[in-house]
């Protein structure tokens, strides 16, 4: 049985996926994730605290990338310009795009890598609830940060919260930092490439997404450099809880009565059928007049029999009876010579 090479468990879905039932399950799951990051938006205080406290873990492991890549971004026009698009679109657009390509030219393995992505989704909402963050765009000036979005919104359509639309700022949760999903679903974008896209340029594009996107969310000071590595452990332990989630929605279908589709129910049904009718149906052994019913484990049964009384045949496979062999007309057993 073919295993996911994704998430290590068994991807051949035991129902046949449909489009037209997949594509409302993950809006359902998106729309869920955005009402659970505006419900789970914090205390503005202590977010702007889990901000600087991760500002002086790094500042304690001398991890200072924000800064360099943000001074970067603001003073070059044309680096900031495309990382804030890079930032505000490619994250709603290559996911899906992969998505849609697993499901319809490496289906076998599309219910894994979905539920990967999907736990691992939900992980980050438990993050965003538990430790709401304040990222570097939102803090003091005095911290040395430049919202490169607001500098450069007159060149999309984003304005100066996050990459919501103009006018829909008040939709998004900022405080959002922690992890960063933009690098989690990158790095799962990756991986799908890397394993199944088969051609040079997938790989280096493999590579080459989540590290620019890494570079882009600090760059643009939408997330600090810890963010980026929470997000790939988030990753990570979504990819070892998938194939307990896919088991337990696999017992969900088998309890509630989701069963296979038309066609595998009745593939089940004929080979049922045919192993019942095996275990019972009688062997004719021998020919013309002279033949004998062979029933399971080689018992026979005489001609006048409705039930076998269970005698043991005395010639072999595709041997002829003798004439002393036979059963009397009776039912009784014809005497041993």
């Amino acid at each position: 049985m073919p295993h996911a090479e994704t998430a290590g468990v068994e991807a051949t879905p035991r129902t046949r996926l449909r489009w037209w039932t997949e594509l409302p399950l993950i809006l359902l799951v998106y729309a869920c994730y955005s009402a659970g990051r505006l419900l789970a938006r914090g205390d503005v205080s202590s977010a702007v605290d889990h901000g600087l406290a991760i500002l002086d873990i790094e500042k304690a492991l001398y991890l200072n990338a924000e800064h360099p890549l943000n001074r970067l971004f603001t003073s070059e026009p044309w680096l900031g310009v495309p990382a804030d698009f890079w930032y505000a679109s490619l994250h709603y657009l290559i996911t899906p795009v992969l998505l849609v390509w697993l499901f319809r030219s490496r289906t076998v393995h599309y219910r894994a890598a979905r539920t990967w992505l999907m736990t691992s989704t939900f992980i980050g909402l438990i993050g965003f609830t538990l430790l709401p963050t304040c990222p570097p765009r939102l803090l003091a000036d005095g911290h040395g940060f430049v919202d490169t979005m607001a500098q450069y919104s007159s060149y999309g359509w984003w304005a100066g919260e996050a990459s919501a639309p103009k006018g829909l700022g008040g939709m998004t949760n900022q405080y959002a930092a922690m992890p960063s999903l933009h690098v989690g679903w990158a790095l799962w974008c990756g991986v799908i490439l890397w394993r199944f896209g088969g051609t040079r340029l997938t790989k280096v594009a493999a590579v080459a997404y989540p590290l620019i996107t890494t570079i882009v969310v600090m760059g643009t000071a939408n997330h600090y450099f810890l963010d980026a590595v929470a997000g790939a452990a988030v990753m990570g332990v979504g990819l070892l809880l998938a194939p307990y989630v896919m088991r337990i929605t696999d017992r969900a279908r088998e309890r509630f009565g989701v069963g296979a589709t038309p066609v595998a129910a009745a593939a089940g049904a004929v080979a049922r059928n045919a192993v019942a009718r095996d275990a019972v149906a009688p062997v004719t052994v021998g020919s013309g007049a002279t033949s004998s019913s062979i029933v399971s484990g080689g018992c026979q049964t005489s001609a006048g029999e409705r039930i076998p009384r269970q005698r043991e045949s005395r010639f072999g496979s595709g041997a002829e009876p003798s004439a002393s062999s036979q059963d009397a007309g009776d039912g009784a057993a014809a005497p041993a010579r």
